[in-house]
């Protein structure tokens, strides 16, 4: 049996389904659902006031719609589906988005992905029989526990938050910690984020922990990776650096740290909200900071909130610790060097 899997491309892992699916599924969300709220934001804040133009809200709405296909796909191609079975996940994609949300459109689209893998060229009417019994399962799937998922998934998000208005210290210093793992981790912090469905402060409290992690990482390995290498993980993704951290965990120090003690200003003295989309994204193509002002209004105020907690605060106290760190030996030279970066 294992052989036969090993032949289908099928791999019963947790990297598979846990890693390997959730960062592809963050990807579909980014071409569709993340792009198309920020589209629609431009549009609305830019063409629709200032010029009178729709279209740019129009297209980004469009795109939001089509996030269960776009889940489904990119599922399905991190997966390594053949081409039937990923054109076919389009629709289970689709289906699991519609009746179970996110959740249900990650659980159907892998089910369906895999199942499509096994009946793939195993008979000459494979242009139908492969389709048909991805479809099927990808339905039945998501009509099935895409919504019981779905709801548990939300009701867990719901807690999260509420136990944050409660408990906005000590829940601030733990969802900072665990999301910006999470996004330095191969994991997607985006793709967990948007499943959980997480808002209020709770997504400004995460924001804050993955910016912390982004431009802490970026500061504290300036001198290794220079200008490039401080764009790519300061705007692109920390990401990078999980190599480095394998060799030595210390490093994850300064950033988290940095998080968890500029989170719990953002439930409580400079309220920080957010959104589901720019939860688990920090400072990655400034998702975080654009889905920050969407929610809290464009004012000279948010602005400042934003600039002092996703930017200058990480980058302050990343630096003080990690240069504390270099200076008794927990952090040596160039163990934080990335590839993209250069002596």
């Amino acid at each position: 049996m294992k052989e036969y899997l090993n032949k289908k491309g099928i791999k019963l892992s947790a990297k598979s389904y846990f890693i390997d699916a959730l960062s592809y599924m963050a990807l579909g969300l980014f071409g569709s659902l993340i792009i198309g709220l920020i589209i629609r934001t431009l549009g609305e804040q830019l063409f629709e006031n200032y010029f009178g133009i729709t279209v740019f809200t129009e297209m980004g709405q469009l795109a939001i719609t089509l996030a269960g296909p776009a889940i489904g796909v990119a599922i399905a191609f991190g997966l390594g589906a053949p081409p039937l079975v990923m054109f076919a996940a389009v629709v289970t994609g689709a289906a699991g988005y519609t009746l179970g949300g996110p959740a249900g459109a990650y659980v159907a689209a892998v089910i369906s992905t895999e199942i499509g893998k096994l009946v793939s060229k195993t008979t000459r009417i494979d242009i139908i029989i492969t389709p048909f019994i991805t479809i099927v399962a990808g339905y039945l799937v998501a009509a099935l526990i895409g919504p019981g998922i779905s709801q548990f998934v939300e009701l867990f998000g719901s807690w999260i938050e509420w136990a944050t208005e409660q408990r906005p210290i000590i829940m601030g210093v733990l969802v900072a910690a665990l999301m910006g793992l999470a996004l330095t981790a191969p994991i997607s912090s985006a793709a967990i984020a948007i499943m959980l469905d997480l808002s209020g402060i709770a997504a400004g409290a995460a924001t804050i922990g993955c910016s912390a992690q982004m431009i802490g990482f970026a500061v504290m390995s300036y001198r290794e990776n220079k200008f490039g290498g401080f764009l790519a993980q300061g705007i692109g993704t920390s990401m990078l650096q999980v190599p480095n951290i394998v060799r030595n965990p210390l490093v994850l120090i300064p950033p988290t740290v940095a998080g968890m003690l500029l989170a719990p200003i953002g439930t409580t003295l400079w309220i920080m909200e957010n959104n589901a989309a720019g939860a688990g994204m920090g400072t990655s193509g400034f998702v975080g900071q654009i889905m920050t002002f969407t929610v809290m209004g464009f004012s000279s105020g948010v602005l400042l909130k934003v600039v002092v907690l996703h930017f200058i605060g990480p980058a302050i106290i990343t630096l003080l610790l990690s240069e504390y760190m270099r200076k008794i030996g927990w952090i040596k030279p160039n163990q934080l060097l990335i590839e993209t970066g250069g002596k």
